[in-house]
C-alpha cells in the first residue's frame, strides 16, 4: 500500500498513452453512494482516456425504478460526457433474500449477454463489486471479448451477506457460504488486479490466498463537489437551533445497531458537569431512533438532542456547523473491513473527528492527526475523548481540521485515487504480452 500511495508521480500516464476503460457496475449515478462511478469516470475522461459504462436501471436504495427511467431491453445515455449503457434487471432492495438474489442475478445475466456485446472494444474492465454476481459478465468480457478485468472489492462477501442474515440460519446459510467463498476466490484468481478500500480487507484476502502483488489499496474519496471547507451558516444554525457558543459534536447518519449510538448518549450524559458547553446532536433516523430517544429521557441527558433527517444536499452546510464530527462503529469483525464515508467527509471539510472505531478507520485519524480516537462500545472511553476534544482551544481544533484536510488531499482525494487506478490499469496492460493501447 505504501508504495502505491507514495509514488503518485509515477502513476501519471505518459503523454500519448490513451486507455479505453469499461466500467462494469450494478449501481451508478443517480443512485447514491456510487463513488467509484461517475466521478471516477469523469476523471478518466478529463485525462484524455475513453470511457464507457455498463450498469442497470437506477432503483437503489428503495427498490423502485427512478422517475424518468423505465426498465427496457437496453438504454443508452450520456451523463456529463460519459456514455452509459443500461441493461434490464429485476428492481428490488428489500429484506427478501429471494428478491435480492433475483435483483443480482438479473443484472448479471443482462450484463453478460446484452451488455457484454453492446460495448465497444476496451483495454481494461473495471468491475465494481458487490454483488459478486458481477463476476459473470466480467468473465464473459474477459474470455469472449478479450477484455481483462480489475476487480474492486468494496464489501467482503460472503461475510457481509451472512452477517446481515440474508441467508438465515441452518443448511442454506452453510451452503451459500461455501459456494460464495469458492466463487469469490475464483473471481480474484481470474482478475488481473484486485483493489480494496482499506488495509484490513487486503490482509483478509491475502489470508484467503490472493497474491499480495495483485492487491492494491485505493481509499474511497468524498463527493468533492459538495464537501469542502466552508464557513458555517448563521441562518442554518438558527433554523436547527445549534448555538455557536457551545461545543457542538454532531453525528449525522443512520441510527442503526452497528452505530451503537447508545454509547454516545451515555458518554455525553457522563460529561455534562465536566464540560457543560458540550452538546451532542444526533441528526438522522433509523431503527434505533425510538430507543435512543427513550434513553435520553430516562437519563435526563439535557445535553443530547435530535434533529430530523435532512436531504443529502444539506449535509455539507450541516457538517460545517460542527466543532467536531462523531463516528462510532461497533467492534465486530465485519465492520473492521470498512471505512465509513463520514470519515472522508470530515477530512475533506477540515473538521476534527471523534473516532470510536478500530482498524483502518481509526488508523486514518491517527495518521492524519485529525482528531481523537477512542475504544468503541465503551461509554467511559468516549466520555474521556469528549472531554479532551471539547477542552481544546480553537487554534488546536483548527490544527486538527487542517491536518485532516492536508492528509485527504495527499492520500485520499479523487485525484489520488484516480492516479492510482490509472497506474493499475496501465500496469495490467504492461503485464500482458500484447498490450492494446488505443
Amino acid at each position: 500500500m505504501a508504495a502505491d500511495l507514495e509514488n503518485l508521480e509515477d502513476a501519471v500516464a505518459p503523454d500519448g498513452q490513451k486507455l479505453r476503460v469499461l466500467f462494469l457496475t450494478q449501481w451508478f449515478d443517480p443512485e447514491p453512494g456510487a463513488i467509484r462511478g461517475l466521478p471516477l469516470a469523469k476523471w478518466f475522461l478529463a485525462r484524455g482516456h475513453d470511457v464507457e459504462v455498463v450498469t442497470g436501471f437506477p432503483n437503489y436504495p428503495g427498490g423502485d425504478v427512478y422517475e424518468g427511467y423505465k426498465v427496457r431491453f437496453i438504454q443508452r445515455e450520456v451523463m456529463d460526457g460519459v456514455p452509459i449503457i443500461r441493461v434490464p434487471l429485476y428492481p428490488s432492495h428489500d429484506q427478501s433474500a429471494l428478491r435480492r438474489v433475483a435483483n443480482y442475478l438479473s443484472f448479471a445475466f443482462s450484463a453478460a449477454t446484452i451488455g457484454a456485446f453492446a460495448v465497444k472494444r476496451a483495454d481494461v474492465c473495471f468491475a465494481v463489486s458487490p454483488p459478486p454476481t458481477l463476476g459473470l459478465p466480467a468473465l464473459v468480457l474477459k474470455y469472449l471479448r478479450r477484455i481483462p478485468y480489475v476487480y474492486h472489492v468494496s464489501d467482503m462477501w460472503p461475510d457481509s451477506a451472512v452477517e446481515s442474515g440474508m441467508f438465515g440460519d441452518g443448511r442454506l446459510k452453510a451452503v451459500a457460504t461455501r459456494v460464495l467463498h469458492w466463487w469469490c476466490n475464483f473471481l480474484y484468481r481470474q482478475a488481473e488486479a484486485v483493489t480494496v478500500l482499506a488495509d484490513a480487507p487486503l490482509e483478509v484476502l491475502v489470508e484467503r490466498g490472493v497474491p499480495i502483488e495483485k492487491l492494491h489499496v485505493v481509499y474511497n474519496w468524498a463527493d468533492e463537489t459538495l464537501f469542502y471547507p466552508m464557513a458555517p451558516s448563521k441562518d442554518l444554525a438558527q433554523e436547527l437551533d445549534i448555538a455557536p457558543d457551545h461545543f457542538n459534536l454532531i453525528y449525522a447518519g443512520n441510527f442503526g445497531v452497528f452505530q451503537n449510538l447508545e454509547v454516545a448518549v451515555r458518554a455525553a450524559h457522563m460529561v455534562a458537569d465536566r464540560v457543560p458547553q458540550l452538546r451532542l446532536i444526533l441528526l438522522g433516523t433509523g431503527t434505533e431512533e425510538t430507543r435512543l430517544k427513550a434513553l435520553v429521557d430516562e437519563l435526563g441527558a439535557a445535553n443530547v438532542s435530535f434533529r430530523d433527517r435532512r436531504p443529502y444536499m444539506d449535509m455539507p452546510r450541516i457538517s460545517a456547523l460542527s466543532d467536531a464530527m462523531l463516528v462510532h462503529l461497533s467492534d465486530i469483525p465485519l465492520l473492521r473491513w470498512t471505512v465509513p464515508s463520514k470519515t472522508q467527509v470530515a477530512l475533506a471539510m477540515g473538521i476534527p473527528l471523534l473516532m470510536a472505531a478500530t482498524s483502518d478507520t481509526a488508523r486514518l485519524v491517527t495518521e492524519s492527526n485529525s482528531g481523537i480516537v477512542c475504544k468503541p462500545d465503551d461509554p467511559e472511553a468516549m466520555a474521556d475523548a469528549m472531554v479532551r476534544l471539547a477542552s481544546l482551544s480553537k487554534a488546536d481544533l483548527q490544527r486538527l481540521g487542517q491536518g485532516g484536510l492536508d492528509f485527504y488531499h495527499r492520500r485520499i482525494s479523487l485525484e489520488c485515487g484516480g492516479k492510482l487506478m490509472e497506474d493499475i490499469f496501465l500496469s495490467v496492460l504492461r503485464d500482458r504480452a500484447q498490450p492494446s493501447l488505443a
